[in-house]
């Protein structure tokens, strides 16, 4: 199979090349400013996913069996402060994959986020209404619906959580970014009510490679890992995997309501209720314990590790 992949030096974007190369299947891979090699990939194309025609012109070059888009802004701040590149890459780009899809009959596998829902009401189930917070949660809603509604026979949507992994740069998933703040000196100020599922980037990553492969799957799924834990749990849980202690990894905790206008726009719960895709996919849900055995030591901090 032949797949148009963007986003290919993102975390899950990189984790989705080298599984679908496992797999034997040939991956054009769409980067802005990425320089560095890619594993997993057979091409690497460098594009700015935010001008149509650029887009559009690549897909009918490269005619792909399949479009992956792992592109988007998904730092919710990084929403607020550019809104307009936000909404280009979060809701202009997946329509108009969309409409690409369907123009070349092709599959398309859309990543969402959990983040469209209020985090009020969980586990939240694929029919549940969402209510997002916060701009990105709001873009991402309205890119899925686009989605929806330019290519039904073709596109799955998937919900995803919180991700954990080890990204291209050693800088960008959940361990890597806590390990930062302490090599740094600083400690995290982590909520102890806030509670996410998480899964690992490559977990996710063979989900979406199935469903590549199954035609069958359509419209917006959950995926998330098998545990539900809060902030502080799961920074706690890094720090023991890394056996390090309070003082070289300290943590500061927090409760939601010791900051109410930051947690407004912040969902407290999003579990996620996996079914139907669980019960019809080979992809196993992972334990924390298994992503835990997965993560690596990020290059940027080993200097500071390895002189503790």
């Amino acid at each position: 199979m032949k797949i148009l992949l963007t986003g290919a030096s993102g975390l899950v974007g990189s984790a989705f090349a080298e599984a679908a190369k496992r797999r034997g299947h040939q991956v054009v891979g769409v980067v802005g400013a990425y320089a560095a090699a890619i594993p997993g990939l057979a091409e690497k194309r460098a594009l700015d996913l935010t001008g149509a025609e650029g887009v559009t012109a690549l897909a009918l070059e490269v005619f792909p069996d399949a479009i992956v888009n792992c592109a988007a802004v998904a730092e919710p701040a990084a929403c607020d402060a550019d809104p307009a590149r936000a909404q280009a890459l979060n809701v202009e780009l997946p329509a108009l994959l969309a409409k690409l899809a369907h123009h070349l009959s092709a599959r398309l596998i859309h990543v969402s986020t959990e983040q469209v829902f209020a985090g009020d009401r969980s586990p939240y189930a694929v029919g549940d209404a969402p209510r997002p917070l916060n701009l990105y949660g709001r873009q991402k809603m309205e890119g899925e619906r686009r989605v929806r509604e330019a290519a039904p026979d073709f596109a799955a949507t998937v919900r995803a959580p919180l991700l954990t992994g080890n990204s291209l740069g050693g800088a960008r998933s959940l361990h890597e970014r806590l390990l930062a703040d302490w090599a740094a000196g600083r400690a995290p100020r982590l909520y102890r009510d806030e509670i996410r599922q998480p899964c690992t980037a490559g977990n996710l990553a063979e989900v979406l490679l199935e469903l590549c492969e199954r035609g069958d799957l359509r419209g917006v799924f959950h995926w998330a890992g098998a545990e539900t834990l809060s902030r502080v749990e799961l920074a706690r849980r890094i720090r023991t995997h890394f056996k390090l202690g309070p003082e070289a990894a300290p943590i500061v905790e927090i409760a939601r309501a010791d900051d109410p206008a930051a947690t407004a726009r912040r969902p407290a719960n999003l579990a996620l209720d996996l079914k139907p895709l669980a019960g019809v996919l080979k992809t196993p849900i992972e334990t924390f314990d298994a992503q835990l055995d997965q993560l690596i030591l990020p290059p940027p901090v080993r200097a500071w590790y390895f002189g503790l």
